[in-house]
């Protein structure tokens, strides 16, 4: 037991330890490779579970550093991003411990600014289609029966760039005289990245008292390719940014921690904190092109409710803390010209995660019951 404490001690704090350098996920969408939901990912040998989660934001405030702009919204000169997305997820377990999952996911994405129109009048524009798919395993390292009252899970997945990363659309007043001229949308819309990623992630829970469970998940996705070929147009808007003329395809995380109640035998509740992030710096490869990193801490109420194979969770972080660091292009700049350079971002007030599955088995689980209806995440 004192083992086994300390194993989830350890990693629990190497999935949620901040890394050197940070960024933001609020201007992206992407989940976990191997299942969204710890209740999808307790099944007997032989279950299988479909389902879907839809996420939805819009990003305005802009942040330079951890402070905001608000003059942005006074001017009307702020960009603003809303995002639909809609991941369709089919899990299958090879045994009780073993599973597999695959996820196919969808958006569309908007965008309205002045910047990019020759910031003479504010404009739209559009991006929709297939993202990302990911596949991966995931391995619970204890025995669910054994282990009734705490387990942790591990995951190994990749990432394929199915979607387009060079999605484009119209952008006005700045063609030849002045004319309508035909672009890639900002990276922030884009469907997909246009590179092949490993993703790494994990979840636990253990209980604390009568229906009353902690839990933490997390997931790190490694993108090796420095960039993926799509012009951002960024060196047209100054000189500085002419090593951000070409998208970088960034790593990316995301962490969770928090308790969950079991109010009755078909509906709980959930409390924690959230951090998602884009860093400035890739675990492997380059760093170069242009990401707009930033990082947003959350806090984070769900709602699950779970009849019989049916499961609807219902999670709304709200940003607490939001953070847009120098880019690799701020430091240069800085490092050249001896003047404090730190670009700025957009970030949401709160996101809106949905999902809703069901599950196709002929036995019942043969877990704690009260994990049932536990721990609704996204």
């Amino acid at each position: 037991m004192l083992l086994k404490s300390i194993l989830f001690g350890l990693l629990f704090t190497a999935a949620t330890f901040p890394l050197q350098a940070q960024g933001c996920v609020a201007i992206r969408h992407f989940s976990s490779c191997v299942g969204n939901s710890l209740e999808n990912n307790l099944m007997n040998k032989g279950d299988f579970q479909i389902g879907t989660n839809y996420r939805y934001f819009k990003s305005f405030r802009h942040f330079r550093g951890t402070e905001e702009e608000p003059d942005r919204l006074s001017n009307n000169t702020e960009v603003i991003n809303h995002s639909h997305s809609w991941d369709f997820f089919a899990t299958y377990a090879i045994s009780n411990r073993l599973f597999t999952s695959l996820t196919i996911p969808t958006v569309i994405n908007t965008r309205s600014s002045l910047y990019e129109h020759g910031r003479e009048e504010r404009n739209t524009t559009y991006s929709r289609g297939i993202a990302d798919i990911r596949f991966g395993f995931g391995y619970w390292l204890f025995d669910l029966e054994k282990n009734p009252n705490g387990n942790l899970a591990i995951g190994l997945g990749v990432k394929l760039p199915t979607g387009d990363f060079n999605a484009s659309d119209i952008f006005y007043n700045v063609g030849q005289d002045g004319g309508p001229q035909t672009r890639p949308v900002d990276q922030s819309i884009q469907p997909g990245d246009g590179g092949f990623g490993i993703t790494l992630d994990f979840q636990l829970y253990q209980k604390l008292a009568n229906n009353l469970f902690s839990y933490a998940s997390g997931f790190y996705l490694i993108n090796p390719r420095e960039t993926n070929g799509t012009r951002t147009f960024r060196e047209t808007l100054s000189p500085i940014l002419q090593n951000e003329a070409i998208m970088a395809v960034p790593d990316q995380y995301s962490a969770r921690v928090g308790v969950s109640y079991t109010i009755s035998p078909t509906i709980s509740s959930s409390l924690g904190g959230r951090f998602d992030c884009v860093p400035v710096k890739d675990l492997i490869g380059g760093n170069e092109g242009f990401r707009r990193p930033g990082n947003v801490l959350s806090i984070d109420p769900g709602l699950s409710y779970m009849k019989s194979n049916f499961t609807i969770n219902l999670n709304v972080p709200f940003a607490v803390r939001r953070d847009r660091p120098q880019s690799i292009t701020d430091k240069q700049t800085e490092e050249l010209t001896g003047e404090p350079r730190n670009g700025d971002a957009a970030f949401s007030d709160y996101v809106v995660n949905l999902g809703i599955s069901y599950r196709f088995s002929n036995n019942k689980i043969k877990l704690n019951p009260e994990l049932k209806n536990t721990f609704s995440q996204e």
